[in-house]
């Protein structure tokens, strides 16, 4: 991976189980890791602070490189950082992940935001990178590469607790989502060549973070 460690990809629709998964595997190995749809979230949030339309893709792409916001990564979370202000709990809405959604169609913003996903890897001794395209796009050499899915309804349910959100309108939304990320023709939601599928609806967390690593460990123990 030249300057890069390892990498783990960990794709997977909306409350899959990605962020959650990921954060523990990076506390068992000393990795880091980050949520690459927090430059969606977080773009789509400083955009709407700032009245940008979202349709105006060179506004969007100058909002990239603005120096308003900046991702940071920490063992919690990946922090959005707006003004210098922490508005991660803000972007972790469902309404903020429909909009991030919309503008993750533009190609060039996606490109815009690609190096600075891939330099979170830059010095790492591994890093574990969960979104909806890592494996196929931000990290396509990975050695390592998981797609986590739920049924919907358990997802959406999962989703509403976290939130405190009415059921149907979080199920309402992210079918929306799933459809827009799975449609879409800069970087689709897909499963990547070589990945490990799992199945969380029957799973607690511990049980698919076993999974997921025991599968790392076989993997950095084959020639």
């Amino acid at each position: 991976m030249g300057k890069f460690g390892t990498v783990v990809t960990i794709d997977g629709p909306a409350a899959s189980g990605k962020s959650s998964v990921s954060r523990e595997i990076a506390r068992k190995h000393g990795w880091k890791w980050v949520s690459t749809g927090a430059f969606y979230r977080g773009l789509a949030f400083v955009a709407l602070k700032k009245n940008v339309d979202l349709e105006n893709t060179k506004a969007l792409v100058d909002l990239c490189h603005s120096d308003e916001w900046s991702i940071e990564l920490t063992p919690e979370k990946t922090e959005v950082v707006f003004q210098g202000v922490d508005v991660t709990d803000q972007i972790n809405h469902e309404d903020v992940g429909s909009f991030a959604s919309r503008i993750s169609h533009h190609q060039d913003v996606r490109k815009a935001l690609l190096a600075a996903q891939r330099n979170c890897a830059l010095g790492q001794k591994g890093l574990v990178a969960e979104g909806r395209d890592c494996g196929t796009v931000v990290f396509p050499d990975a050695p390592i590469k998981v797609y986590l899915t739920a049924k919907s309804e358990n997802r959406a349910l999962r989703r509403a607790l976290e939130q405190g959100a009415d059921l149907q309108e979080v199920q309402s939304a992210q079918k929306i989502r799933d459809r827009q990320d799975s449609s879409r023709k800069a970087a689709p939601l897909q499963v990547p060549d070589n990945a490990l599928v799992i199945d969380t609806t029957e799973l607690d967390l511990q049980g698919v973070v076993q999974a997921v690593d025991n599968h790392i460990k076989n993997k950095l123990q084959s020639p």
